[in-house]
Order: C-alpha cells, then structure tokens, then sequence
C-alpha cells in the first residue's frame, strides 16, 4: 500500500547458480550452438521470488541451503546485490550448492538442466521460525518439503498467507504441500501432476475438491492467459497482459512473489493475481531469466 511499510515476505525453498545463454535454436543431440548472450546469477524458484520482491519494493529474506564452494558464495552475493536478506541460508560444508543451465531461443522457447545435490541436509530444525510473527506473508517452493512444511505451518499459526509454488515435484510431496498452504498457486504442469489433465477449470475444481484444509484460496497460472482462481465452488479467470514475448523463464518465480507481496500489502486476491500477472509479463520481455523482473513503477505503468 502506498502509504503503509514495505511488507516482509520470508520466501523458502532452492538456491541455485544458474547460468542462461540465448541461442539462435535449441538444436538437437550431437549439435553445436554457439550462444549470443549469457546470464548468470544467484537462483532457485523461491530465490527468484525473492528478488523480484525486493525489486517491487518489499523487505524479503530467503532461507534456504547452500554448500560451502565458489557457487554458494556467487548465490550469496548475487541475492545480496538485489535487496535480499541472505542472512538465514544455512551453509552445509559437506554439500555442493545447486546449479542450473538454460538455453533459451529467440521465441523464448527454452531448456533446462537443474542440479540439486542429495547431500544437502533436509533438516528443518534449525529455521528461525520466531521471525513469522514479523512477516506478513510466505512463500515457499517444493525443492526442500520438509523447511517449507516447517514454515507453512508457522504461518498458519500467525494467522498470515502461506502461498506455495506448486509446480513439478513428487506426488506425494506436492499433495503435503498443498495441504498445509493457504494459497497453493500451481503451473499447469503441476495442476496436472496434482489431479489429472482434465483442461485448467475442471482440474482446479478437482484441486479444490481435494483435501486442502488449510487453503483459502487455489490457483493455476496460464502463462498469457494470466490465472484461474477457485474459492470454494467458485472459479474466476483473472486475465494477463499481452507483451512480446523474449524469455519466459522465471515468469512463474516472479509472479508468486509478486502473489506473495500482494497478499502481505493486504491486497484483495484478485487485485494480488492482477498484479502478479502484470509483474510476470514485464518480466517475459527481458532475457535474463529474474533479472528481467520489473520494478513497482513499470507494473503501476502497465495495469494502468
């Protein structure tokens, strides 16, 4: 709100080094493409959240793990750089700090190649959770269960949003997750995952028939379409922006965080989705993976 302190947003969940190089094609097995532009950056789901959060003029700090290497120092200081509060990403000696390597072709058309090292500890019993009492959101994604359970379910006891990233992940994981968030907002490829493909409406009333006691509110996002929203037996379409289109990637980062920030500033969730939506277009403007995503000015520009 314009005239209320940036809301605080905790975001949870992977923390990569991810390089993105622009090719003139994707090619195929045994090709050499020579790339004409490269990225690289501190990353993850949650992490991109984060700085997109920070860009949109929220206080945002992420937790997460990363190995002690040349990597998770290029995280740290990445993240740092874009406003981020690192000082609660855990530093494991034994483990190698994730990476990520995408092509991306000039229709934004992409491919991805993540890495996230088994050997990084799972445990959730060194989170700081005395902090949600502070927050007015979180945002969690689905690379480490058992910290996002952790800090779902703290949120909850403050009463605040806890919206999930519900994109690819084990079954039996997303199913967890979606039952302890407030607003679990899918992909399409995680809706599908989640209940079947039965086309974006039935499968979120499908979802939202499913045993989510804690949701409030479900979502999917529909890339240009913008997103679907269902409270209760209620589905509402809540429409994108039209944009040329360079990068997609970390649209759906960007638009949870902006989700996020929305719901913390105490925006209704139509108006958070609207905005989200608007952030998530910008974004798909700029090559550059996050660092494309846009500041408060820009999506005040484009919703008008």
């Amino acid at each position: 709100m314009p005239n209320s302190p940036p809301a605080s947003i905790i975001c949870l969940g992977a923390a990569t080094v991810d390089t993105v190089l622009q090719v003139p094609r994707l090619g195929k097995l045994g090709d050499k493409v020579m790339a004409t532009d490269c990225r690289q950056f501190g990353a993850g789901m949650a992490s991109s959240a984060a700085a997109s959060i920070a860009r949109l003029g929220g206080v945002v700090q992420i937790w997460s793990r990363i190995g002690d290497d040349a990597a998770g120092r290029t995280y740290l200081a990445s993240l740092a750089a874009d406003g981020v509060d690192v000082s609660a990403v855990r530093v494991i000696p034994s483990a190698k700090t994730g990476l990520g390597v995408t092509l991306v072709d000039p229709d934004g058309e992409r491919l991805v190649v993540p890495f996230y090292d088994p050997a990084l500890d799972p445990s959730a019993a060194w989170l700081p959770l005395a902090a949600v009492e502070r927050a007015a959101a979180v945002l969690v994604d689905c690379r480490w269960p058992a910290g996002a359970l952790a800090l779902l379910a703290a949120a909850r006891a403050s009463g605040i949003p806890a919206v999930l990233d519900a994109d690819i992940a084990p079954v039996d994981d997303l199913r967890a997750l979606a039952a302890a968030a407030s607003h679990p907002i899918f992909s399409r490829r995680g809706l599908m995952l989640f209940v079947g493909d039965d086309g974006p409406p039935a499968a979120l009333l499908a979802a939202a028939s499913a045993k989510l006691p804690a949701a409030t509110a479900i979502g999917v996002t529909l890339d240009a379409e913008g997103c679907l929203l269902a409270v209760g037996d209620s589905v509402w379409a809540v429409p994108g922006f039209q944009v040329a289109v360079v990068d997609t990637l970390s649209a759906g980062d960007v638009f949870h965080g902006a989700f996020a920030l929305g719901l913390g500033e105490g925006q209704s969730l139509t108006q958070a989705a609207s905005f989200a939506n608007a952030a998530a277009a910008l974004k798909c403007m700029v090559f550059g993976d996050r660092l494309g995503a846009p500041d408060r000015a820009a999506v005040k520009a484009l919703m008008g």
